[in-house]
């Protein structure tokens, strides 16, 4: 998100500022923070790709009023299915305590109306045991996004450019290219050879057939060019060599 158009979409209307971290690379909080201190707003951060990372030493959960975190089993971290929430409110906590578990007060008096959001013992297990290994995880993702950007030195693509004083979880390789008929034949090479990278983001959400169509002209460009190569834990050295050369010839012909 653009800090500097913020404030021109702020209404009276408005309560919050509501923002992603997308690929796990920081949104400019100062400045989203500053914009919120002027207005009175809360600011709720999407950290859904953020664990791992940190800014200026501190977990970009510390971030914000609010933070949503993925647990989901794509994520570097995950406990199979869920999620969390951080926040720095007590109040808020105790809220959201309420609101996950049906809004329950006592089992016959209810403080507020709620969900059943909670996890299950077995999600949590799945966590704990994962947590043993989420250093080695975040070094073997470093290792292998390091050698990606050394085999890929000449492939015509972009890569995000990762916020200064952030120590990045590497949760994704995503590469843009210059349009995307260059994106798809290198995709179509790499599904040929049973490799199948995923266009993510894709759609731009405005063109979503339940949402009122509005124009996104960064996010429609992005979209059609933007795609995420294979990075797991345990990938080989091997394994990336043979991407690169499909990406490497994919645009020669």
């Amino acid at each position: 998100i653009d800090p500097a158009k913020i404030e021109e979409a702020i209404t009276p209307r408005t309560r919050a500022i509501l923002a992603t971290h997308v690929y796990g690379n920081p949104c400019d909080v100062k400045a989203i923070a500053g914009i919120a201190a002027k207005h009175g707003l809360k600011v709720i951060y999407d950290g859904a790709h953020a664990f791992g990372t940190r800014y200026e030493n501190k977990s970009l959960f510390a971030y914000g009023d609010i933070t949503t975190a993925s647990f989901h089993a794509t994520k570097l971290f995950h406990t199979i299915e869920g999620g969390a929430v951080t926040c720095t409110d007590p109040d808020v906590l105790k809220t959201m305590a309420y609101m996950r578990n049906f809004g329950h007060e006592t089992p016959e008096e209810f403080a507020c109306v709620g969900i059943n959001g909670k996890n299950c013992e077995f999600h949590a297990a799945m966590g704990l045991l994962n947590l043993n290994y989420i250093g080695a995880i975040l070094e073997d993702r470093k290792k292998s996004s390091l050698y990606y950007d050394s085999q890929l030195v000449n492939l015509k693509a972009g890569r995000i450019t990762v916020r200064q004083g952030v120590t990045y979880n590497y949760s994704y390789y995503p590469v843009i290219f210059p349009g995307e008929v260059e994106l798809l034949r290198a995709q179509e090479q790499l599904n040929k050879n049973n490799i199948f990278p995923r266009r993510y983001f894709k759609p731009s959400l405005n063109n979503l057939n339940y949402v009122d169509r509005r124009a996104t002209p960064v996010s429609e460009d992005i979209v059609g060019r933007v795609m995420c190569l294979p990075l797991f834990y345990g990938i080989t050295r091997q394994e990336i060599d043979f991407i690169c050369r499909i990406l490497l010839r994919a645009q020669k012909y």
